[in-house]
């Protein structure tokens, strides 16, 4: 998960994971293979009154070394699963506008594009 969140330090890293799972629910799930984990998720349960109960992904990344060997899809098809298991409507995710192979593999997996995201940044506002 290092390889997608570059601007997190290790002990920063560990740190705000613990936070996240302790607070609001934060899981990880990952797939192995010979003892190598090859793609990671980190996703939580919530609900909110537009879209009922669903599953929001808030990190997935398949180490750059193995790519394209279905690592990711095995992680997507089992975090389907965990939504359907827990009741929930849909999946979401956010993807930067840049994550181009991203966006393929998304689409390519049924997702759709609902909606755009928009943030302010408060530190520099």
């Amino acid at each position: 998960m290092v390889q997608l969140r570059q601007h997190l330090g290790e002990d920063a890293f560990i740190q705000q994971v613990q936070r996240q799972m302790e607070h609001y629910g934060y899981a990880v799930a990952y797939v192995e293979d010979r003892g190598q984990v090859c793609a990671v998720a980190g996703f939580r349960i919530s609900e909110c009154l537009c879209d009922g109960r669903f599953l929001y992904v808030d990190d997935l990344v398949t180490d750059q070394s193995h790519r394209s060997q279905g690592y990711g899809e095995q992680l997507l098809t089992w975090l389907t699963e965990r939504a359907r298991q827990e009741g929930c409507s849909e999946i979401g995710l956010e993807s930067g506008v840049q994550r181009h192979d991203a966006h393929r593999f998304y689409l390519g997996a049924r997702m759709r594009i609902s909606s755009y995201h928009f943030s302010l940044n408060l530190r520099d506002a």
